[in-house]
């Protein structure tokens, strides 16, 4: 097996080393808040097999660095709002990696440090879509 220059584990941790990181029992506190948005960028099978937190916006992430750009013909209007946006993931690997390159990019984002993983044993909210 070829050896990587860099490994995903070390992306993850430099990553988190220039963001910002939101502790769950924060967040959950900002769950209403019209000023937050929180963005989902699980797979929509995470989403409907685990349920998601209400109010979150999902957005795949494979499209967010297209859907934040304004000069992108696939800008969504949600990412032109004056507010705080918070990203996460299912454990905070993808987030933590999608922060990063937001930043970069001169979108301002931080993320859920823990991920979703432990969201409802924290006490989160969880909506989930009755089908």
């Amino acid at each position: 097996m070829k050896k990587l220059k860099t490994s995903s584990k070390d992306m993850v941790a430099a990553a988190r080393a220039k963001i910002e990181e939101i502790e769950t029992a924060d967040l959950i506190k900002m769950v209403g808040d019209e000023n937050v948005v929180i963005i989902d960028i699980r797979d929509i099978r995470e989403r409907q097999r685990s349920g998601y937190i209400p109010g979150s916006f999902h957005a795949p992430r494979g499209m967010i660095e297209f859907w934040v750009d304004p000069d992108s013909p696939y800008f969504k209007d949600v990412f032109a709002q004056d507010k705080k946006y918070v990203f996460h993931c299912a454990s905070g690997w993808r987030s933590a990696l999608t922060v990063a390159t937001l930043n970069e990019m001169g979108f301002e984002a931080s993320h859920l440090k823990e991920g979703f993983s432990t969201w409802a044993e924290k006490g989160g909210p969880v909506e989930t879509d009755k089908s």
